[in-house]
Formats: structure tokens, sequence, C-alpha cells
């Protein structure tokens, strides 16, 4: 496939994982990454790939549901959530999910759900016009059974009035997703931020 939505997405998606690659949360060939098209299929990272190291050819398309329109293709694991993502929100273009050591670790140590209180880059988030607020960031089980999980996420979104535009599978990583990729981006540098600076507090406070 060389249509031009394409190979914008695709270069979207190449440069967003050097740049995750380049801050350390998408080691080895953990990660993915996806871009809504405007007819509504997806472009998403091939399974396997690392993506600090992604090409033209490392992307596929898959359709709303995660079926691969190149017969034989394998899309990201968790193709799943990111299509899970997109069918909830329609304003949802573009998904990153990385495995920073903050987010896994604090992941593990976390119940539900943990609460970011009173970061100035909260209000990288909607909802969040100043640094007073605190969001509360769910915390999912992890569960190899892609369905399933994403039955879980959408029980979380049916329990929220707001829904963050983001959350943590427990000992495994973060998803973010935003109208486009550069907001998307900007989404994910806060919140591993904040991430950082809780993981830190509690060290330092132990």
């Amino acid at each position: 496939m060389a249509d031009a939505p394409f190979a914008a997405a695709t270069e979207a998606i190449v440069e967003a994982g050097r740049r995750m690659d380049q801050l350390g949360w998408v080691p080895a060939t953990a990660g993915n990454i996806s871009v809504r098209l405007p007819d509504e299929r997806v472009v998403i990272t091939r399974s396997g790939r690392h993506k600090g190291l992604m090409g033209p050819g490392d992307t596929m398309v898959v359709d709303l549901m995660g079926a691969a329109a190149e017969p034989g293709a394998r899309p990201s694991y968790e193709t799943g959530l990111h299509c899970g993502i997109y069918r909830r929100f329609p304003v949802a273009r573009a998904v990153l999910h990385g495995h920073s050591p903050a987010n896994t670790v604090l992941s593990r140590m976390a119940g539900d759900a943990i609460r970011l209180s009173g970061y100035e880059l909260l209000k990288a988030f909607p909802g969040g016009p100043t640094h007073d607020v605190s969001v509360d960031l769910p915390v999912l089980d992890n569960d190899q059974d892609i369905p399933r999980l994403q039955a879980e996420v959408e029980r979380c979104w049916d329990a929220s009035a707001h829904p963050l535009p983001g959350y943590l599978i427990r000992g495994h990583g973060v998803y973010v997703w935003a109208p486009d990729m550069p907001t998307a981006l900007l989404r994910l540098e806060a919140l591993e931020f904040m991430l950082a600076c809780e993981l830190e507090e509690r060290r330092l406070t132990r």
C-alpha cells in the first residue's frame, strides 16, 4: 500500500517510535503505535518490530475490529486494545503504548488507580486548565486474552463520567491516545514525567 494517507500515518508512527525509543520507553520489541486513517481503517506497527528501528515496511493496515487487510500479516498482539480505543472515542486518531520503568513499577505497586495531583503537566490532559486538579489513572490487571482485557477496559470507561485518555496495564505498560500524533506524544511525555516523579517521591519517602 502506497497511498498518501497510509504513507503519512506510517511516517508519523516511525517518528514516534524513534522518539519513544530515545526516551527508553520501548525496549526490545515492546510497545505498539497506531494512527486512524480518514476511511476509519487503522495503520499499526507489525508484530515483533523494534520501535526505534522501524522503516516504511514496518506498519500495516487493519479494520476497526483488528482484521488485517494484508493476508497473513501479523499486527501487534495488542491491536484489539488500539481498535477498542478508536471504536469508543471517535476523536482518537493516534494511540501510543509504551513500557517505561516508571509505569511498569508503579502499576505493579498500585491498586485500581494511581492518583496524580498538583502537577503542572496535568494541563496536558482534557479538563485540566491549571495544575490544581487531581486525576485517577486507571490500572487494569494484565491479561493475555486481549478481548477479555478490552472488556475490562470498557467496564472501566463505563464507570467513569469523564474517562482520562490513558490507562495502565499492571506490570506491563501505558496506553495514551489523542486527536493527532503530536498531542498523543505530548500526553505520553507529560504522563511519563509525572509517573517518574511519583516513583522518585515514593523512593525518597520510604
